[in-house]
């Protein structure tokens, strides 16, 4: 060592690649330190450094209680935070990706990336959108919105098809609505803010069902497989499921599936498994938890899983504020990030959090999403007053 120090080159190569492998890697799992996400260097209150993947892998998902791999001291994930030396010296040291490395960012985006195909709405056409919802049967796009007449039907290519829905002052008018969803025999059933109900229209936009019920804040509405009604109350912390006769306009049976629910939004079902997904988000700053919650529940209503806010900071840089959520057809969680006009993957239920970015550029404010039957993602950006498509491929 010391012969070639005055050359120079092989030493400083093998201090280089001495200080990669000891000092730049996660000593757990064994990959490089990066400054952004899952690779990012955390210290914990021992004085150890492991990658942030690794902090979520050793953290238990309810308490985030967790042991330090070289000494066992115990502490929490919310106890730890970024290595700065680690991060200063990655930032003077620049990327040094490996040939394989270099190979995986010139290949093209593999599955899961997703590309927009289409945008159609726009101000004029939609007014600060809140819901968006598909056909089953004939694919239509169906928006809510804050224009003169509240519910817009597009057709797959982004042209308006149909209108209805009067904003005024007669009863039966749809004051504000907040989110929608359409049956299996084309039937579009509206929560209403406004005053505090449920509407169902049919796809011409004759009313057929004015319901109000026990609803405080009725906010997320969903079709289950069964062509029943999922229904968010966003006040009283519930979750509803509604039987009704379309065809008839008469509401059959009503159950309230879950009632400690803090400021339950959106709400999503699973076509595969039957399983509910609920945004939970509280009404005022300080009320309850902090952030977003998303939890997911069997058909059966068990707790199959569930993350926050600072379960998510782990694996994303900034923080989560969950707007929309979503399953894709493979009974992955889907869900809109309204801090960083995101959408991302979180994996299934029993995964959690496996999280995984699929968007992270061309959204202002998303607030809905759906899947369509040829596996494209629809997301409504309330910012844009628009509907965007994107292409997706996901194994």
């Amino acid at each position: 060592m010391g012969a070639e120090a005055p050359g120079g080159g092989p030493a400083l190569r093998e201090l280089l690649r001495e200080a990669d492998s000891g000092l730049l890697e996660c000593q757990v799992c064994f990959e490089r330190f990066g400054p952004r996400q899952q690779r990012r260097p955390r210290n914990l209150p021992c004085g150890h450094v492991v990658c942030l993947a690794c902090v979520a892998a050793l953290a238990q998902p309810r308490t985030l209680a967790l042991q330090c791999p070289f000494c066992r001291r115990a502490c929490r994930g919310c106890d730890t935070s970024d290595c700065l030396p680690l991060l200063h010296l990655l930032e003077l040291l620049g990327p040094a990706p490996g040939p394989a490395q270099a190979a995986r960012r010139a290949a093209p985006a593999g599955p899961g990336a997703l590309t927009c195909r289409l945008s159609f709405g726009g101000w004029g056409t939609l007014v600060n959108p809140t819901g968006l919802a598909l056909c089953p049967k004939t694919g239509r796009v169906v928006v809510v919105h804050d224009g003169k007449r509240r519910v817009k039907i597009f057709d797959s290519g982004g042209g308006c098809a149909h209108q209805f829905g009067e904003k005024g002052g007669a009863a039966w008018d749809i004051k504000y609505p907040l989110d929608v969803t359409v049956t299996s025999d084309c039937h579009v059933v509206v929560t209403d803010a406004g005053d505090r109900s449920i509407k169902v229209f049919d796809f011409l936009g004759q009313l057929r069902l004015v319901f109000g019920g026990p609803f405080s804040l009725p906010w997320g509405v969903e079709t289950t497989p069964q062509n029943g009604v999922v229904v968010t109350d966003a006040e009283a912390g519930s979750l509803h499921l509604l039987e009704m006769d379309f065809a008839e306009g008469v509401l059959r049976r009503t159950e309230r599936l879950h009632t400690h629910l803090c400021g339950p939004r959106g709400v999503a079902v699973s076509r595969l498994t039957g399983a509910i997904a609920v945004l939970e988000r509280p009404l005022a700053p300080g009320a309850g938890t902090c952030g977003t919650t998303v939890k997911v529940f069997s058909a059966t209503m068990q707790l199959i899983g569930q993350v926050d806010t600072f379960g998510l900071s782990l694996f994303f840089p900034s923080e989560i504020t969950a707007s929309a959520v979503t399953f894709d057809h493979q009974g992955n969680v889907v869900v809109a990030d309204a801090s960083s006009h995101a959408v991302l993957c979180l994996g299934k239920p029993e995964e959690f959090p496996a999280l995984k970015p699929v968007i992270t550029h061309g959204l202002s404010h998303p607030v809905a999403l759906a899947f369509t039957k040829e596996n494209s993602l629809l997301v409504l950006d309330s910012a844009a007053h628009s509907v965007k498509v994107y292409k997706a491929d996901w194994e």
